[in-house]
């Protein structure tokens, strides 16, 4: 269920998205290099996943600079379509759907690693 429920919240976001770029008004597609942004976010926390293995300490190093870097990727995600439309190579409009797009993608993907992250006898990660 919470599969179903992350897919279809991820399309919805890509949908706002596409309507951002696609609509006739806006019909510029620069907004879709925020994808890059959306496929770069995990990384970090991979990484940091990948080489912190005492899950029983409070705090790492590693941890805290992969949520850094995470913070930094999804602040660039909001900025960008804000920086196109105050240059005005896209509309006002087409920045809105794109934010709310970034909102609910980023959402998504916050909500894979709530579901998906916890120690438990299914993972994804022994795939």
């Amino acid at each position: 269920v919470s599969l179903v429920a992350l897919s279809f919240s991820g399309a919805i976001g890509l949908t706002f998205l596409m309507l951002g770029c696609a609509l006739e008004d806006y019909g510029v597609y620069w907004p879709l290099f925020v994808l890059i942004f959306h496929a770069v976010s995990p990384i970090p926390h991979f990484i940091a996943k990948r080489v912190t293995y005492d899950s029983d300490a409070a705090s790492s190093a590693c941890r805290e600079l992969a949520y850094f870097f995470t913070t930094g990727i999804v602040v660039s995600a909001f900025g960008f379509p804000v920086i196109l439309a105050r240059v005005a190579v896209i509309k006002w409009g087409a920045c809105g759907l794109v934010l709310a797009g970034n909102a609910v993608i980023f959402l998504t993907i916050q909500g894979f690693f709530l579901v998906f992250g916890r120690e438990d006898d299914f993972g994804w990660d022994r795939w």
